[in-house]
Order: structure tokens, then C-alpha cells, then sequence
């Protein structure tokens, strides 16, 4: 009895280590979407939905940049675990000129045709025009992005995972200051409106990125080093490939798909796309424990892995998912019982808040399904180099499931919002018989090192 009170502890002291500052970074950055909106939603509704669809394009970005980090996290974790930080060193190169690659091709289709990517997910030329000037002054935040995040996912899975935070956070409050100067012409400065935001975001993408590199040169536990961008090892460089491809095609099979959600969405009218861009904060918002329970999961379980310690990973791994459902309960009920609340505070159309209250509820029903499968998909199963069922379930749910679906009731059958909103939310719980399944095979329990 004394034993398993010594390692429930242990484990709760690991957890907690890990899932506060990514937590607190989750809220941060779901924080910056929220400021956004509300001080958009001042200036008027259309600001508010055009900067929300123009996010559409760093989301998908975010799918490319996201995918790397995860095959990224995975070497990192358990070559950690295994104190092997030469391995670490020929991995980073390789994730570091993937990114700057993605986010280079962003950020030159954001100048040039910013129009064209508007259009792809809405009709309506004033929220097209607003969202292509946003789109303009915003492109080069997307390069920035795409170096920074290697620096800190570094930092996150080798023993930094609160100076990763740190950064992160503080960049957050500089666009939120920014944000409220620039928008609103506060202190002499002029007054930009949508402009002002997309500026505000890089510049604190800039002091991210300068901030986080110079963190690591000092952390002197893995190095960075741009020269292996030219020399990569190609055994390392084979195996990151072989667990990045399948992590990179789950994230762009549920971003795209969740993509096209809003474009559903953004094809209904402006009601359900201001309701849906505060749904979605919201919810953000919320789930920022799961994300960061499901990122401790997968640094706790690969280091053990890597370590070798595989029944001591398989039972970290069991007492993981039990906390997930927990937390699902607890976040999907605070959205639900919040719902009333933010329908009647937000800055929008009487129709677009009865579309967003109904959002909300159905949000916090979807939450505690994907508690689950965030942290058992993206943390645990992640954590072995399982990511490629990941991938299966996400095809399954969305693309065989929500999307088709969606479309037929929103453009064949005309169905009212409310409908093709619950239609399109339900891919978490149709995953979830298949994932405990999947979970009790233990194929994810292996290390994966050399």
C-alpha cells in the first residue's frame, strides 16, 4: 500500500512539473485569440469574423509546424530518457529546415494571393477583403513561428518545460498590449484596426523567436546547430521521417478536417461564423489542461521508454488516461455552465449568440471525448512512435464520418445551423471505442532508440 501511495506521488509530482507550464502556455495562446475577438468585436462584427476565417491559414500552418514538433517530441523525449543528447543534436537540423521550409511557403502565399486563400473559406467579398489586408500584414509571422517553435519544443522535452512557457507567455502579453495599442490607436499610436492586430502578432512572434533561441544557447544541455541543416545523419534522419510522416499525416488529416468544418460553417453566413470563432476560443480556453496533460503524457512515458523502463511507462501510462477522463468530466461541464454567461457578454448579432450558446453545450459534450484521445493519441500512443493510428482514427471519424456528412446536411438538405454544428462535433466520441481498443494491444509501449 505504502509503495503504490509512493508512486501515485511520484507521478502526480512528474505531472505536475510538466502539465502546469504547458497549461499556462495553452491558456496563453488561446488567450491571444480570445483578446483578438473581443477587441475586434468593438470595432464590428465583420473585423471579428474575417480576422477568425484569415486564422484559418495559420491554423493550417500550425498543422505543418505541429506535426514536426510531434516527430520532433518523440525523438527528443526518449533520447532524453536515455541521456543521449549527440542523437538529439542530428535530429533538431532536420525539424529545424522542415519548418523554415512550411512556414517560408506561408508566408510568400500570404503576400502574394491572400485573396485566393480567403475565398477558400468564405463567399462574402467584405469579409474576403478585410481578411486579405490582415492576411498582408500578418505573413511574416509565419516564418518566425515556424523556427521558434523548434527552440521551444528543445527546451519543453529536456528538462525546460517552464522557461518554454515563460517565453511562450511572455510573448502572448506583448501582443495583447500591442493588440489594444494598435486596434484601438491607444498612446499617440495610430489607429489600425485589423491591421494593428496582425502587426501586434509579429512582433511578439519576433521576441519569441529571439528570446527562445538565446534561451537554449544558454540552457548548454542539446544545441541547435544551423550547419546541420547541410550534414544531417541519414540514420537519424531515416527515423525521424518514419515517426514524423505518420504524426505530420494524423495532425494535417484532423487540421484540414477541421478546416473544412469551418468552411461549412463559413458558408452559413456571418452569425455562425462569429458564433463558431468564439465557440472555438472559448473551448481553447477550457482545454488547456488537457493539452498540457496530454504533452506531460508523452514526455513522461517516452523518457521512461527511452529509458527502457517499459512496465514502469505501460502503468504511468494506464493512471494517465484515468486523470484525462477526469479532467474531460470536469472541463466539458465549466464549458457547458459557462455557455450563458459568454452568450450574453459577446459582441455580436442576438442570432449569432443563440447559435454560440448552443455551440458552447455541444463543445462541452465533445470535450470529454477528446480528453481522451488528445492525451492517449497525441501524448501516449505518441510517446512509443505509435502516431499512425492516430492518423486511421482521424480518417475514420472525420473523413468518413463528419465531413461527408456535414456538407450533405448543410448544402444537399439545407439543414438549419444547430444541426450540421452537432453533426460536425461528434468525430470525438465516434473515436473512442477505437481507441481503448488500440490502447489495450500496448503497441505503443516500446523504445525506440539506437
Amino acid at each position: 500500500m505504502m509503495l503504490s501511495k509512493t508512486k501515485d506521488n511520484e507521478l502526480a509530482q512528474q505531472m505536475l512539473h510538466l502539465v502546469v507550464p504547458i497549461a499556462i502556455q495553452q491558456f496563453m495562446l488561446a488567450l491571444v485569440s480570445a483578446t483578438d475577438a473581443l477587441m475586434l468585436g468593438f470595432v464590428d462584427q465583420t473585423s471579428l469574423s474575417a480576422v477568425s476565417l484569415a486564422g484559418q491559414v495559420q491554423f493550417v500552418l500550425n498543422l505543418f509546424v505541429a506535426g514536426i514538433a510531434a516527430g520532433c517530441g518523440i525523438m527528443i523525449a526518449q533520447y532524453w530518457g536515455k541521456r543521449d543528447t549527440a542523437s538529439i543534436e542530428k535530429v533538431m537540423p532536420v525539424a529545424l529546415y522542415t519548418n523554415l521550409l512550411s512556414g517560408g511557403i506561408f508566408t510568400v502565399l500570404a503576400l502574394m494571393i491572400p485573396g485566393g486563400l480567403m475565398h477558400i473559406f468564405t463567399n462574402d467579398p467584405l469579409l474576403i477583403a478585410n481578411g486579405a489586408s490582415y492576411l498582408r500584414a500578418v505573413a511574416l509571422s509565419y516564418v518566425f513561428c515556424g523556427i521558434s517553435q523548434i527552440y521551444l519544443i528543445l527546451l519543453k522535452n529536456t528538462g525546460h518545460a517552464a522557461l518554454s512557457s515563460k517565453i511562450s507567455s511572455s510573448a502572448v502579453i506583448i501582443n495583447i498590449i500591442l493588440n489594444a495599442i494598435l486596434i484601438f490607436g491607444l498612446f499617440g499610436a495610430p489607429r489600425l484596426g485589423i491591421v494593428g492586430a496582425a502587426y501586434a502578432t509579429v512582433t511578439a512572434r519576433l521576441v519569441e523567436l529571439v528570446w527562445a533561441y538565446f534561451a537554449v544557447r544558454h540552457a548548454h544541455n542539446v544545441a541547435i546547430r544551423w550547419s546541420g541543416i547541410l550534414h544531417t545523419s541519414k540514420v537519424l534522419t531515416k527515423d525521424f521521417w518514419y515517426y514524423t510522416t505518420p504524426a505530420l499525416g494524423a495532425a494535417l488529416v484532423w487540421g484540414i478536417a477541421f478546416v473544412l468544418y469551418s468552411v461549412i460553417l463559413g458558408h452559413m453566413g456571418s452569425d455562425a461564423v462569429a458564433a463558431n470563432s468564439i465557440a472555438s476560443i472559448v473551448k481553447s480556453m477550457v482545454q488547456c489542461v488537457i493539452r498540457g496533460v496530454s504533452a506531460g503524457a508523452g514526455i513522461l512515458v517516452g523518457n521512461l521508454l527511452g529509458a527502457n523502463e517499459l512496465e514502469k511507462a505501460k502503468n504511468y501510462g494506464g493512471r494517465i488516461t484515468r486523470i484525462s477522463i477526469l479532467i474531460g468530466v470536469v472541463t466539458g461541464t465549466i464549458l457547458i455552465i459557462l455557455s450563458p454567461f459568454v452568450s450574453h457578454v459577446a459582441p455580436m448579432s442576438d442570432t449569432a449568440r443563440e447559435y454560440l450558446q448552443f455551440m458552447m453545450v455541444v463543445l462541452g459534450f465533445n470535450l470529454m471525448g477528446q480528453s481522451v484521445n488528445t492525451t492517449v493519441l497525441d501524448g501516449i500512443f505518441c510517446a512509443g512512435g505509435d502516431a499512425k493510428f492516430d492518423m486511421i482514427g482521424n480518417l475514420g471519424a472525420m473523413w468518413c464520418f463528419s465531413v461527408p456528412l456535414g456538407f450533405i446536411t448543410a448544402f444537399v438538405f439545407h439543414a438549419p445551423v444547430w444541426l450540421v454544428y452537432i453533426i460536425i462535433s461528434l468525430d470525438e466520441i465516434v473515436k473512442l471505442p477505437a481507441v481503448y481498443k488500440h490502447y489495450k494491444k500496448y503497441v505503443w509501449v516500446r523504445n525506440i532508440t539506437r
